[in-house]
């Protein structure tokens, strides 16, 4: 279980802060709801404290595992032969995990799809989520502001 001011990720939405565990009733059932806010966005949402495993939510790596990951973000092989749908759905699949290495290989891809053409609209989406993600765990793990985070990002990946 979460404590309150644990830095966590939410999948798709990026690292927050658990802000509250409360006990609500939604739907005529009563649970405690994890409530956590996501500082790149100013947002504030709420899930269930037994829903954490099937969202995929985690504690945000350690400094040396991020370090890792943006070390070898530009490792690994690019398949440029799949479909626009399938890549979409294999890429949200990648994004729905939480994995931060299965992320920082979305991002990886998409950015090598663009150095050769123009992303289309879903993939261009993808990306830009993805790389919120990320920025926002980088942000929260290096204690560095969303601006700073976004542009050592940048820097690693050559946008």
């Amino acid at each position: 279980m979460f404590q309150i001011g644990e830095k966590i990720l939410y999948p798709m939405y990026g690292a927050c802060v658990v802000h509250a565990i409360e006990e609500k009733e939604v739907l005529g059932k009563s649970q405690t709801y994890y409530i956590v806010n996501i500082h790149h966005n100013n947002m504030q949402v709420m899930f269930p404290c037994n829903n954490v495993e099937k969202l995929g939510v985690r504690p945000v790596v350690e400094q040396n595992v991020l370090d890792n990951v943006l070390n070898t973000l530009h490792d690994g092989e690019t398949d440029a032969t799949i479909k626009a749908t399938q890549r979409n759905r294999h890429y949200l699949n990648k994004m729905k995990s939480g994995n931060i290495y299965e992320g920082a290989e979305v991002i990886r891809d998409l950015v090598r799809l663009n150095n050769n053409k123009k992303l289309g609209f879903a993939d261009k989406n993808m990306l830009d989520n993805a790389r919120e993600i990320l920025t926002s765990e980088v942000q929260l793990v290096k204690g560095i502001t969303h601006q700073k985070a976004s542009e050592l990002l940048n820097e690693v990946v050559n946008i």
